[in-house]
């Protein structure tokens, strides 16, 4: 039985919880796309799931490296999207983790976290840009009004990215108090 479900997630942790919820109810995860997820029936439980923000694309030499070495050790890649991997690996084979150590678990939340720090930086500019010209404009009819509701729109969406990026920085420092508290 297939199944196709539109869920957006913004926090890769919840979203992986939920896959793997799903996993538990006999549903494995085939394919993804932007906030579209594929599934098949499986045996309950039969998988786990685990996502990783890639240091470059998934057709990048070095990813491919990497894509091939997880393959090696029993991960299947199920699916990609821009730099985002869905990791499965068979329950039955025991625990998986792609992090076992506070430090490679560090560095990956500071790659979530330079992502929507990118992304919050360039909406902000964008919106403050498309503000700026519909405000500069307001007295010619048309150009503003495309300008102001889309530069307040994308500054809006700017804060949301950045509220993501503060929340994983959080997670950072969390980790590394942990850190300097086990050395």
């Amino acid at each position: 039985m297939k199944k196709v479900i539109w869920k957006p997630y913004w926090d890769f942790e919840r979203e992986e919880n939920w896959l793997n919820n799903m996993a538990a109810q006999g549903f494995a995860l085939t394919r993804y796309t932007w906030c579209r997820y594929v599934f098949e029936s499986c045996e309950k439980g039969e998988y786990i799931y685990r996502l990783e923000l890639l240091d470059n694309m998934p057709g990048n030499p070095q990813s491919n490296e990497y894509l091939r070495f997880m393959e090696e050790a029993g991960v299947e890649c199920v699916s990609t999207y821009l730099r985002w991997v869905y990791f499965r690996k068979k329950a039955s084979e025991g625990a998986f983790e792609l992090y076992t150590d506070i430090d490679s678990n560090i560095n990956h939340c500071r790659r979530v976290n330079n992502f929507w720090f990118t992304l919050a930086v360039a909406e902000l500019l964008i919106g403050f840009s498309n503000i700026s010209i519909g405000l500069s404009n307001i007295d010619r009819i048309g150009l503003s009004y495309f300008n102001l509701p889309a530069g307040i729109l994308l500054f809006v969406l700017g804060l949301f990215f950045f509220h993501l990026s503060w929340k994983m920085r959080k997670k950072i420092r969390q980790l590394l108090k942990k850190k300097t508290i086990r050395e």
